[in-house]
């Protein structure tokens, strides 16, 4: 049992925020890089998040046409418009509000993501999740929920959390598995003024982004506004706070790796070796 004292220590608090950079992906598709950035290279397992919103249709249409991955997975959770998923083992589906698309690459897949409008507005999350060296080469698959099935929790006091991933201390558990990294992934909106509080394993590697109003992070109540990423220190529970207006913002969890990266493009191994040999055996037809 922690005393007071050290009770204040195990809440997480806030020790880097980043805005991210302007990016374009796919076929022009316009959108905010967050992690994946020279500010913000990675932070183990989380290779890149893409946060994409617009209603202009010039920059989304193109979407993402056929591309390889490797090494790694895909996680796109839309919270507006409709998008298509397609790839190589023969998956297809339609991602809507609310819906996630867990994609695991492993040894190779090649996968298209096409917006399924022609107007109104398209919003959502591309984040990569790093898979350990020795399941890197493992059979790609594919999880993909729609918004009624992944699980809604409500709080007394208004607070709404979506469950994609992970346990929520209320002991609602979303439907993606994933024994890589045991990531969470929760979408929580907050009523003005009221905390949210979870708790995580301490070691996880954790970041939350926040996409609507600004909330107050752990025991120091430090601000973050809205379209930010904030990461969180080591401890064993999250604490935020709503601003003065209602709040919605992601949070994210997931055991680090500590292994080396090698990157290339689409592909993501251990050593720069592997990644040429990706680049080799996508060209010569061995995905």
């Amino acid at each position: 049992m922690h005393t007071a004292e050290t009770h204040t220590t195990m809440t997480r608090e806030l020790i880097k925020t980043t805005a991210g950079i302007p990016a374009t992906d796919g076929a022009g598709v316009e959108m905010t890089r967050i992690i994946g950035t020279p500010d913000l290279n990675m932070l183990d397992p989380f290779l890149l998040l893409d946060s994409f919103e617009s209603d202009q249709p010039q920059d989304y249409i193109g979407g993402f046409p056929d591309h390889p991955h490797r090494g790694f997975e895909t996680v796109t959770y839309l919270l507006e418009g409709r998008m298509r998923h397609k790839d190589s083992a023969g998956n297809e589906g339609v991602i809507e509000a609310n819906g996630v698309q867990w994609m695991t690459a492993g040894k190779g897949i090649v996968h298209s993501e096409m917006p399924e409008q022609e107007d109104g507005l398209l919003m959502g999350f591309q984040l990569w999740v790093n898979l350990p060296k020795a399941d890197k080469m493992t059979e790609p698959a594919y999880q993909g929920f729609a918004g009624t099935e992944i699980p809604l929790e409500q709080h007394n006091n208004g607070t709404l959390v979506r469950v994609i991933t992970g346990r929520t201390d209320e002991g609602t558990v979303g439907p993606v598995v994933n024994n890589f990294v045991r990531p969470t992934y929760l979408d929580i909106a907050l009523p003005a003024g009221v905390v949210f509080e979870q708790s995580l394993d301490y070691s996880d590697n954790v970041f939350i982004f926040v996409i609507e109003g600004d909330v107050k992070v752990g025991e120091k109540l430090q601000s973050l506004g809205k379209r930010r990423l904030g990461i969180l220190s080591g401890g064993e529970r999250v604490a935020i706070t709503a601003g003065s207006s209602d709040s919605r913002f992601l949070l994210v969890a997931g055991q680090p790796l500590n292994e080396p990266v090698a990157r290339g493009g689409p592909f993501v191994m251990n050593t720069q070796q592997e990644v040429l040999q990706a680049f080799d055996d996508f060209r010569n037809n061995r995905f």
